[in-house]
């Protein structure tokens, strides 16, 4: 697993970064501006970035050119911006980001993003010279992501993993003599019940298992009854 360096200014897009990221079995560390990351990106040596564009002090790109400047980008950085353009992803490619991730960003495509970038090969140079082929950077569309203006609420209300205190099983009995809705409701907290037994608590396999985004299973769970604070494994 990799050392990956997050850096945005919006606390709830780190936090929920940070909890996806280490569910995956990254370790991650946290920048909220430039000058944090410049400390970080020089005493830990990650082995990614995600880097935010649009930063109070000095914005990502910025960031990018001086890294590429001075020798410094010698690890894959994934650029990030809830307001990008097409003009913008094509200069980040310029500078030597390896993708572009525009916000609110999906789950998938986050760590797609994340494990295409761990396995492409750093471009020589410093990073001036466009990545990979010079064609568009990988972009992110709709969804689980808080966009710049807030959110982080939904960081501190998500929990990314519960540990259940049986182990999965896939054939149970259901009383029928009930109404539908009872019925069926009985049934899908048996089902993602099975499913986080299964996955050790991980809720990011379960959302890709089931075919749910995040917030749409997290919400599931806790309309069924399904107690996510109990039990949450290594207090992620």
């Amino acid at each position: 697993m990799a050392t990956i360096l997050v850096v945005d200014d919006e606390l709830g897009i780190r936090a929920l970064l940070s909890e996806i990221l280490a569910d995956e079995g990254h370790t991650v560390e946290l920048a909220e501006n430039a000058a944090q990351a410049r400390s970080v990106r020089e005493s830990l040596r990650p082995d990614l970035v995600l880097l935010d564009i649009w930063m109070p002090d000095v914005d990502g790109i910025s960031l990018l050119k001086e890294w590429g400047a001075n020798g410094m980008l010698s690890m894959p950085v994934i650029m990030m911006s809830g307001h990008g353009t097409i003009d913008t992803a094509v200069e980040a490619t310029k500078f030597g980001a390896t993708a572009f991730l525009e916000k609110p960003i999906t789950l998938q495509k986050l760590l797609r993003a994340v494990d295409q970038a761990l396995v492409k090969p750093v471009p020589r140079g410093g990073g001036t010279t466009p990545a990979g082929n010079g064609s568009p950077l990988p972009r992110g569309d709709v969804g689980v992501l808080p966009g710049e203006g807030g959110g982080g609420s939904l960081a501190a209300a998500l929990p990314l993993s519960v540990a259940l205190p049986s182990g999965p099983r896939a054939e149970q009995s259901f009383d029928l003599d009930r109404p539908l809705r009872e019925a069926r409701d009985a049934f899908e907290k048996s089902y993602f019940e099975f499913h986080l037994a299964k996955e050790s608590g991980s809720m990011t396999r379960v959302a890709e298992k089931t075919g749910l985004e995040r917030t749409h299973l997290y919400r599931k769970l806790k309309q069924l009854g399904v107690d996510l604070s109990r039990n949450k494994r290594g207090g992620s």
